[in-house]
């Protein structure tokens, strides 16, 4: 065992918890990793029963499940909620913690996922994720029993979530950037695929006196019949018409 990890076991928990939120703070860890680390973070505090993280989708502002204790492979990145929207929603409007200690889903502001166990357990815990003024996320402890939510809990959670904040919404900003680089970059490859698919349709137009759809058309099928992409295709279709051109005339 570690020393750290020996010292973490001996440390009052309050303490551990800051040690290893302030070793998560200043590491180089991955969004994906951080947002296990405060899934386990709150596992320890709180001793649910699920707990599940959302992010902040920059783009569109809603919120989105991001991690997850319990499951959840096909709904991470897909499940999300509006600001106002379910308990989620209402904490990431107001910054402010929501503790129900039962019966949770008859709470008026509470919106049922179906995909979510979660949603019928009984006791659940939301608080905010901070940067800044500014909410990124949100954090929600369930438990399947009936659980009195001490200060204490709530209070070391919330901690955890400020201290945090600033490094999830950096990794956010890199995240997104590297979205806007990736749709940039994708946007340009369409437009030099749709650059050398026009010029190649011009040249099947004056070979065999084709209309421009007709001469697409080809081009599509015969992309589907070899399985080529329709840009290979295109360079192939120009690359034979200037070697054409620099093929000497034959003498007579």
């Amino acid at each position: 065992m570690m020393a750290t990890e020996q010292r973490e076991r001996e440390e009052p928990e309050e303490i551990s918890v800051l040690h290893r939120v302030s070793r998560i703070v200043s590491s180089e860890l991955s969004l994906d990793e951080m947002l296990g680390e405060i899934v386990g973070l709150t596992s320890q505090i709180s001793g649910c029963d699920a707990c599940l993280v959302y992010l902040v989708e920059l783009p569109t502002e809603e919120f989105v499940l991001r991690a997850s204790q319990v499951p959840h492979a096909k709904d991470l990145g897909n499940l999300r909620m509006k600001v106002g929207e379910g308990v989620t929603g209402w904490v990431a409007e107001h910054q402010s913690p929501v503790a129900l200690s039962s019966k949770a889903a008859a709470d008026p502001r509470f919106k049922f996922f179906p995909a979510l166990v979660e949603d019928t357990y009984e006791a659940f815990l939301s608080v905010p994720l901070i940067n800044k003024g500014q909410v990124i996320g949100v954090i929600n402890v369930h438990h399947r029993e009936r659980h009195a939510h001490t200060a204490e809990e709530i209070s070391t959670i919330q901690f955890m979530g400020e201290q945090m904040g600033s490094a999830i919404a950096k990794s956010l900003l890199e995240e997104e950037n590297a979205r806007l680089t990736e749709e940039t970059a994708e946007v340009k490859r369409q437009l030099e695929t749709r650059k050398v698919v026009e010029r190649a349709k011009g040249i099947l137009q004056r070979r065999q006196n084709l209309t421009e759809e007709e001469a697409y058309l080809r081009m599509r099928n015969e992309s589907r019949r070899l399985r080529r992409p329709m840009k290979d295709l295109a360079e192939a279709i120009i690359l034979a018409e200037e070697l054409g051109r620099k093929e000497p005339a034959p003498r007579e």
